[in-house]
């Protein structure tokens, strides 16, 4: 019984892309939540934004970082086929998503910002998640479902919807990914 779940666990990981870090999930989650805090305080939105682009490439950071940190630990490669299939269905969603980002800030449209953030970002963890462990393409699907709800909302949810999204999505999903597929 314990070859068959061996062979189970290494079909599994030499398809798909395991190396997507709890912990790292949980710190960016945390990191959202400030950066809500603080963006909630400003007194002019063009600050708030500021602060919500700080804290994208900070997330980024953490997340390439973790999921760097697990890959070596498990002695997986980051340039394997499935962490390339991961990236192929992440990247495209996530760059759509910001440049629709951009544009909307070029034409002034700021409060729309929020809900596109959360449903390219969706997008993108539902598709890259189908080449990695079942949780992840939930989160995406959470994701999107909560950027459909900040459309229907009024403009001043937007910080509180990024923090329940990018926070709490992030720190719920991080914990079971730490606690079923190890960090």
């Amino acid at each position: 019984m314990d070859n068959l779940q061996f062979i189970r666990e290494t079909m599994e990981r030499s398809t798909a892309f395991t190396a997507v870090p709890g912990y790292g999930g949980i710190l960016m989650g945390v990191t959202a939540c400030v950066a809500a805090y603080i963006a909630n305080l400003q007194v002019y939105l063009v600050d708030s934004l500021t602060v919500w682009l700080v804290e994208a490439f900070l997330a980024f950071a953490i997340g390439l970082l973790a999921m760097w940190q697990k890959s070596k630990i498990a002695g997986q490669s980051l340039v394997s086929a499935p962490a390339k299939k991961f990236a192929m269905g992440f990247v495209p969603p996530l760059v759509a998503g910001v440049i629709a980002v951009l544009g909307l800030w070029k034409y002034g449209h700021y409060y729309e910002m929020a809900p596109v953030c959360m449903l390219a970002y969706g997008a993108a963890v539902a598709s890259g998640g189908a080449f990695s462990v079942r949780v992840i393409p939930v989160m995406g699907w959470c994701f999107m479902v909560l950027g459909a709800v900040a459309f229907a909302l009024p403009t001043n949810y937007g910080n509180l919807m990024m923090a329940l999204s990018f926070g709490g999505l992030h720190i719920i999903f991080g914990a079971i990914i730490a606690k079923r597929y190890g960090g």
